[in-house]
């Protein structure tokens, strides 16, 4: 039997999380007063009462205190305004301590109960002194949090390289693992300033198609393999996934040609990781000498 849960997400392109909607009709779109292990926080529901398995959920599952009124979203004014403010006054005790830090945001919970200062930074920064001269100003909890680049994109935003507003700004929940693997596989430069976001790492968007491109390419003969064309034997230079044909540099004649991958039949291969050793059982008389 599954359990009735709302998503809650409390940034754009943030984490959903779930809550116990309870007594509250709520759909999407509506803002909500929730508890969590920060202290009480305004959401927004981005999925709508739905039913889940109870192995899904993160416990306990909290209920939701209520639906947002206008008060509510009036404090959730003040509150920004607040942050804006903040902001401020940390980058002038950050600049009077001389810390080699750089602010990129600032977030007071609803209640008001606790200020955090996200932060990046090449190393370890000891900010004890800069936490008191904070605590001392705003008379709350304070947290610095240090954030890596990626985070920091997400948070400040911009465009991409393709002149769209970045994923992980508008829709990308999770940062997903992504190589230079990938480029490679997709064929593309490995320039680093061409397949680096402007966080500087590799761009998220590498990840989306490069499963269809692994599929793909297991109708193809690996970089290297010796095939059969219509004008003789070659050794496979380039693929090209799109045109369904392959780029071969001839035996005979050192002349590459394109050729449709119908065209041509993989010369008999010896088994995957013989390296040619003389136990391979493919390898004539003469080889195995």
């Amino acid at each position: 039997m599954g359990l009735t849960v709302v998503g809650v997400r409390f940034k754009k392109a943030g984490k959903i999380y779930y809550f116990d909607p309870g007594e509250h009709q709520l759909a999407r779109g509506d803002g909500v007063i929730v508890e969590t292990a920060r202290g009480i926080e305004y959401g927004q529901v981005v999925t709508g009462p739905q039913q889940v398995e109870e192995e899904e959920i993160v416990a306990p599952l909290k209920k939701v205190i209520r639906k947002a009124d206008a008060q509510d979203y009036k404090q959730l004014a003040i509150n920004r305004e607040k942050e804006k403010r903040a902001y401020q006054i940390c980058l002038e005790k950050i600049a009077a301590h001389n810390l080699p830090m750089k602010l990129v945001g600032v977030e007071q919970t609803f209640d008001g109960n606790k200020i955090i200062f996200y932060f990046t930074a090449d190393g370890r920064i000891d900010f004890r002194e800069l936490v008191k001269d904070l605590a001392a100003v705003f008379r709350t909890r304070i947290e610095l949090r240090q954030i890596g680049v990626r985070d920091e994109a997400k948070m400040i935003g911009g465009l991409g390289c393709c002149g769209r507003e970045l994923c992980c700004s508008t829709w990308l929940s999770d940062f997903a693992s992504v190589s230079i693997r990938m480029a490679k596989e997709q064929n593309l430069s490995l320039n680093p300033t061409k397949i680096s976001g402007i966080c500087g790492r590799l761009m998220c968007c590498l990840k989306y198609e490069n499963e269809s491109y692994e599929h793909a390419r297991e109708n193809f003969p690996e970089l290297g393999s010796w095939v059969i064309t219509p004008d003789g034997e070659g050794k496979v230079s380039g693929v090209n996934i799109f045109k369904n044909c392959l780029n071969v540099e001839l035996k005979e004649s050192k002349i590459i040609k394109e050729y449709q991958a119908g065209e041509i039949t993989l010369k008999e291969a010896h088994p995957k990781g013989c390296n040619h050793k003389k136990e391979c059982p493919k390898h004539s008389d003469e080889e195995r000498v």
